[in-house]
């Protein structure tokens, strides 16, 4: 477990440091979360109390304090007041949250949000198409265009492609010029990611896939909103037949 490698004072160390506001240890957040994740804190028990989580983490009140503060703030955890901190329900976390999804990591499969990210998508980005066949800058096109270029040439490196791929769909939101969209292209930003690894690591080649990415960069050049709309949507019936192959495999 990973926790701050030099124990904060306490009691005494937060009396001289009152009024200064304290640096959280990313690692002690993380291994809240973590423990969490891997329900060490199941879901609607209480955490330990603030002193008992000093001993354990090596830090001080302050430190804790702050860390529990952020994992309230995407959902984790809940203060009650006279009760303590309880663990919330999977349901309730942010889960389109970048931390969040990292702490989850492998156990993203438990969660069912491969499918989720999946079925937003199906409901999303076929409009979005559609709608940029129309109101795509020339730039737009030449941006998306060039993450296509960039996904072929990355051909190899999953990695890699996934980050091509990612800048792909969210170049596409926004050639919506469609405000939510545009900001939901932010939002979703990091899901997508895990998203897009899962289906693309499930294929050893993605020619299919380059083949889809490139007809809809025409479409959106050719202004022909129904043939950009149907490339999405075969694109996103290929991300699900990868997507299935992947959970077979884990």
């Amino acid at each position: 477990m990973l926790v701050e490698e030099r124990a904060v004072g306490r009691d005494g160390d937060e009396g001289r440091d009152r009024g200064r506001r304290p640096r959280v240890s990313k690692n002690v957040t993380a291994a809240l979360a973590l423990d969490i994740c891997d329900d060490r804190y199941s879901p609607g028990t209480l955490l330990p109390r603030e002193n008992d989580l000093c001993d354990l983490y090596g830090v001080s009140r302050t430190v804790i304090r702050e860390s529990l503060k952020i994992l309230d703030s995407k959902g984790m955890v809940k203060s009650r007041s006279r009760v303590g901190t309880v663990v919330c329900d999977k349901e309730d976390w942010n889960i389109l949250d970048a931390q969040v999804l990292d702490w989850i990591g492998p156990r993203i499969y438990d969660f069912d949000l491969v499918g989720c990210i999946l079925e937003a998508r199906r409901t999303i980005e076929p409009v979005a198409a559609e709608l940029a066949a129309t109101r795509a800058t020339t730039q737009d096109v030449a941006d998306l265009e060039k993450a296509w270029v960039a996904m072929r040439e990355l051909e190899g490196n999953n990695e890699r492609f996934t980050e091509a791929d990612v800048a792909f769909h969210t170049i596409l939101l926004r050639a919506s010029h469609n405000q939510v969209f545009r900001q939901l292209s932010g939002i979703i930003h990091a899901a997508l990611k895990y998203s897009l690894s899962t289906s693309n690591k499930a294929v050893e080649r993605h020619d299919e896939a380059l083949d889809i990415h490139r007809e809809l960069v025409e479409a959106l050049r050719m202004r022909n909103g129904a043939a950009a709309r149907d490339c999405s949507t075969r694109m996103l019936d290929l991300a699900a037949r990868d997507l299935a192959v992947a959970l077979k495999q884990t």
